[in-house]
């Protein structure tokens, strides 16, 4: 067994029929951000989608470094609201749950993917140095 979680089709049909464009990959990369997330709480609890966003961009940059943004635009996340529309599929799919008070736009505009992978990175610093010279 590989340890990574894989999807049966009649799930996989499901999912893909709440969320088109997105690679089957990036599903699976949400959840694993959900657990990485609360793997760093003291205890599991509920995530916001906010939070669930910025741990999406903390993952990302975990396991992809600099090219974080480039693999999740591979799979057709190019904005935090794709992490949303992500997450609802997974919930309409049942392998999620939500609370009355969450709501798909908690995820829409969180953070734009060239602030959070490319202005806050240390390269630019160093980049903004051969530019002057």
């Amino acid at each position: 067994m590989s340890g990574q979680l894989d999807f049966t089709d009649d799930l996989v049909a499901r999912i893909r029929s709440r969320a088109v464009g997105y690679d089957e990959r990036a599903f699976l990369f949400v959840l694993a951000a959900l657990e990485y997330e609360q793997s760093r709480l003291p205890e599991r609890r509920h995530i916001s989608g906010e939070e669930l966003s910025h741990a999406c961009r903390d993952y990302a940059l975990q396991q992809y470094g600099l090219l974080a943004r480039t693999v999740l635009e591979h799979w057709g996340i190019r904005r935090t609201a794709d992490f949303g529309a992500i997450v609802y599929a997974l919930i309409d799919a049942g392998l999620l749950v939500r609370r009355d008070d969450d709501r798909e736009e908690d995820f829409h505009d969180v953070f734009t993917f060239g602030d959070a992978f490319e202005a806050g990175y240390p390269w630019n610093a160093w980049r903004g140095d051969l530019q002057e010279v």
